[in-house]
């Protein structure tokens, strides 16, 4: 389903606030001070973008889905997610999502440690849940089956959530620009 222009940039414009307001967001490779003033339109956030937006989420699980995309699918994706993470009683893993028009990676926060890398190429998806909208979750193909997995992420807030399914988004409508850049001279 395609956003209206004005009404995806005023969401987007009020998801920007609440993440540059969130005391847990990884500012690191934002270059982002405290009062700065969110940008009017996506064009100016075409730089940190290139560098990559950091988002800190708790990582809630993954499931093999049949689909590539679409809300019913995802929807019931998150579902299992959620439901299998509430019957273990463990802390969930603490990690740094990064999104670039590279795709998206994956690091604990504690350790720094790299967890997984997956091109913007392999995702087919994205999504912040209707019923659990603090969830952001992504399904990508995997890069050793070849299987579609559904990712689920917990964040601390319904706008930050939407903040990254935005900025994925565009991350994705900048790769797609890129791409084109390079092969509108062949």
């Amino acid at each position: 389903a395609r956003l209206d222009p004005g009404c995806a940039m005023e969401a987007l414009r009020a998801a920007g606030r609440a993440v540059l307001r969130s005391p847990r967001l990884a500012r690191h490779g934002l270059g982002l001070r405290r009062r700065r003033k969110l940008p009017e339109s996506w064009a100016d956030m075409q730089e940190p973008l290139l560098e990559g937006m950091c988002f800190t989420l708790k990582y809630l699980g993954m499931t093999l889905v049949e689909k590539p995309k679409g809300e019913d699918m995802a929807a019931a994706a998150i579902r299992r997610i959620v439901a299998t993470a509430r019957v273990g009683a463990r802390k969930f893993q603490k990690v740094i999502l990064t999104v670039s028009p590279r795709g998206i990676s994956l690091q604990d926060a504690d350790t720094k440690e790299m967890v997984e890398n997956i091109s913007i190429y392999r995702i087919s998806y994205c999504t912040t849940d209707k019923l659990q909208n603090k969830v952001f979750a992504y399904v990508a193909q995997s890069q050793e089956s070849g299987a579609l997995e559904c990712h689920a992420f917990l964040s601390p807030k319904k706008k930050i959530a939407q903040a990254v399914t935005l900025t994925v988004a565009q991350a994705f409508q900048m790769a797609l620009d890129l791409w084109e850049a390079t092969h509108a001279g062949r």
